[in-house]
């Protein structure tokens, strides 16, 4: 009869869970040593618990189906909440082996000892400590159910180290996960009359509506009715590119989601929330829904969201209809001093067909979305729930779902550093990612929250904060310290070559690319009165002011 861990490991490959990110420690060494006993489970070492969880994340958002994790104790798990709840807030399927003490060890308080389900709560939709050898592999059936819903969610199983290494324990079967439903007929009718009846109307897309078929039903009932077409602010994973409709994605700024969404009397919800603010801000407002505007719910995460918006398609006699689709439209290659547009602008002009795009580069990539819009198709992952460190694990967690696909990670310097490790990682398994670093030496998000948030006038030592200068960062050295091909850029040409050349050869490659900040100087100081003045200005005027900001 198997042990615990080696029952536990057929159960999941048998569920279709066939890699796990691992940072394990002396609790889990019986799953570690299991894994000889398992071929078909693809074990991946990472150096911080971060980039296990963002990788899970990222390979999920990819192969449509959940990735384990196994950590190490509650401080384990601790070192991993960050991108474990940008893989709650993007209804991702994560299962979470979280190793614990044993049973009986855990009355002695030893010193790595902790409360690890209360924990997990804050980042888990299903948490359970497995009570026996004889329980565990059900308790496994259970969580790989939980984590793939619907809605995705994270599954945390907590594994005491006597129930792993317990004897006489027998693997399960796959367990069986009914379809989601669609929509009702009722809230079908209701929202076809509504944007039947004409007017001004906006169709709000998330999760899988953001994938090719729910955006050609969506396209199609656009093109029926004369609806907007928008997409959540973070896409969880968002196929673009030349040939598929465009859906214009909601600003990170609320004063711009106010110019977005001026004047439309009906927004429909299509797996996605009606937009808010990220923060509170004073004297204004925190739900970005203008007044006078009917909110509609046509599919709920826990709904099949592409079958309603086919139903929904046919119910309006749409099916005919001709999407508007993106044309096939590249940037022209850039040159000169090197500046966060134009690196932008590179990445559209060489980006390759079925690439991944992992999307972490906060204000320097605010071009982005424009000039990637018209390249060869491709999948966009984004921060998903705003908490930094994403990009790099999601990439590798990207590229062992989809080995055959070139992998993009666009980054700030600041986020870079929160899972640097996530490098020696990509080394390790020679996975095909091209690392591209926003080097402006500044947590370049934080100095425009510092000037909207209405903080007093800022002086050096509150700039302190949020400089990257003193010293300087050096991915180049960084990077070749963890196994990474990488080269450092400060002009166009520079960039555009180091760029063609990581596409072109296999493994992993990091460039450095040296910027100046977006948003800095009198164009900083400016931002705040801007924002401010686009709720008095015409309605055009301040949607090409938008534009000119954030595409």
């Amino acid at each position: 009869m198997a042990n615990g861990a080696q029952a536990m490991l057929r159960t999941l490959i048998n569920a279709g869970v066939e890699v796990c990110f691992t940072n394990p420690g002396t609790s889990e060494m019986h799953f570690v040593a299991a894994l000889d006993t398992a071929p078909e489970m693809r074990a991946v070492l990472t150096l911080f618990e971060g980039v296990a969880t963002g990788a899970a994340d990222g390979y999920a958002r990819m192969a449509g189906k959940p990735a384990s994790t196994l950590l190490h104790l509650g401080c384990g798990l601790g070192n991993g909440l960050a991108n474990l709840h940008n893989a709650r807030k993007g209804r991702v399927p994560v299962v979470n082996i979280v190793g614990d003490h044993a049973t009986y060890h855990t009355k002695y308080d030893a010193q790595l000892q902790s409360d690890i389900e209360t924990a997990a709560r804050n980042v888990s939709g299903w948490v359970r400590t497995s009570q026996s050898t004889q329980a565990l592999c059900r308790d496994v059936v259970e969580a790989v159910s939980a984590a793939k819903g619907p809605p995705g969610q994270v599954a945390t199983l907590i594994l005491p180290a006597d129930v792993s290494w317990g004897e006489r324990a027998e693997e399960r079967p796959a367990p069986v996960i009914s379809p989601p439903p669609c929509a009702d007929d009722a809230a079908i009718e209701r929202i076809a009359d509504v944007l039947m009846a004409g007017g001004r109307n906006a169709i709000l897309l998330g999760g899988r509506a953001l994938r090719e078929p729910g955006l050609m039903a969506a396209a199609r009932i656009a093109a029926q009715s004369g609806a907007k077409l928008f997409a959540e602010v973070f896409p969880t994973r968002f196929e673009r590119g030349a040939g598929l409709p465009h859906a214009e994605r909601i600003a990170y700024l609320a004063e711009m989601v106010a110019v977005q969404l001026a004047g439309f009397e009906n927004l429909v919800l299509v797996d996605a929330r009606a937009p808010v603010s990220f923060f509170a801000y004073p004297g204004k407002k925190s739900y970005l829904v203008p007044d006078g505007c009917a909110v509609h719910e046509l599919a709920l995460p826990e709904q099949d969201a592409v079958g309603s918006l086919q139903r929904l398609c046919a119910r309006m006699g749409a099916g005919q209809a001709e999407p508007v689709l993106q044309r096939a439209v590249r940037p022209a290659r850039p040159r000169g001093k090197l500046t966060a547009e134009k690196v932008c602008k590179a990445v559209g002009h060489l980006l390759p067909e079925n690439a991944i795009i992992v999307d972490e580069a906060q204000t320097s990539g605010t071009m982005l979305p424009m000039f990637t819009a018209g390249a060869p198709r491709h999948d966009v992952l984004a921060l998903t729930g705003g908490a930094i460190g994403q990009g790099l694990p999601a990439a590798v967690g990207a590229a062992v779902a989809c080995p055959e696909r070139p992998v993009l990670a666009l980054v700030g310097d600041g986020s870079a550093m929160y899972t640097i490790q996530a490098l020696w990682t990509m080394a390790r398994e020679k996975l095909n990612v091209v690392s591209v670093i926003f080097n402006n030496r500044s947590y370049g998000i934080l100095n425009v929250e510092l000037e909207r948030v209405g903080a007093e006038k800022a002086g050096p030592r509150a700039k302190a904060q949020l400089d990257l200068n003193s010293p300087g960062l050096n991915f180049v050295q960084l990077a070749q310290g963890l196994g990474v091909h990488a080269v450092r850029a400060s002009t166009a040409e520079e960039f555009n070559v180091a760029l063609e050349y990581a596409l072109a050869t296999p493994g992993p490659h990091l460039i450095e690319a040296v910027v100046p900040s977006v948003f800095s100087g009198l164009k900083l100081r400016v931002l705040p009165f801007l924002l401010r003045s686009l709720e008095n200005l015409p309605q055009p005027v301040a949607l090409a002011l938008k534009r000119k900001v954030a595409p």
